[in-house]
């Protein structure tokens, strides 16, 4: 009897626009995890028509496309679709606790260990982000032992 195949994990990341921080570690995620996940991400808000341009440019020195990401806003469809829900910083983690039941709340973190936040470049030069994208780029590993 052939084994049934087990089902992707499904990884939802979220930050405050879906602009800056999660679309790239939608994409570190799915590309790290392979068939093993199944990766979406959204934000809070709804304001952005696409990646970051800072974003897409420190994403593709890592050799990650983001021009073709749409953002998303986060939802009770897409919390209750997810396996593990990633906030990229405690202000988005407790704002996401809001959309789960309190037996829920296992299931929402951080997308980095120890409590830390993964630095929002918004406003900021190139080179902050790029060490968000590596912060990112990093921290995806955690999440797929």
């Amino acid at each position: 009897m052939t084994p049934t195949p087990k089902a992707p994990r499904r990884i939802l990341v979220v930050c405050l626009g879906n602009y800056c921080r999660s679309p790239l570690a939608e994409h570190v995620l799915a590309e790290l995890g392979g068939s093993a996940v199944e990766v979406r991400s959204a934000g809070l808000i709804d304001k952005w028509a696409g990646a970051h341009p800072e974003m897409v440019a420190a994403a593709a020195a890592l050799g990650f496309d983001l021009t073709r990401h749409r953002p998303a806003q986060v939802s009770r469809e897409l919390i209750d679709w997810a396996d593990l829900v990633l906030a990229m910083d405690l202000s988005v983690l407790d704002r996401l606790r809001g959309f789960v039941a309190p037996d829920g709340n296992t299931k929402v973190r951080l997308y980095l260990d120890h409590g830390r936040d993964v630095p929002d470049p918004m406003g900021h030069s190139a080179k902050e982000f790029a060490a968000c994208a590596l912060i990112i780029n990093t921290g995806a590993a955690y999440h797929l032992r």
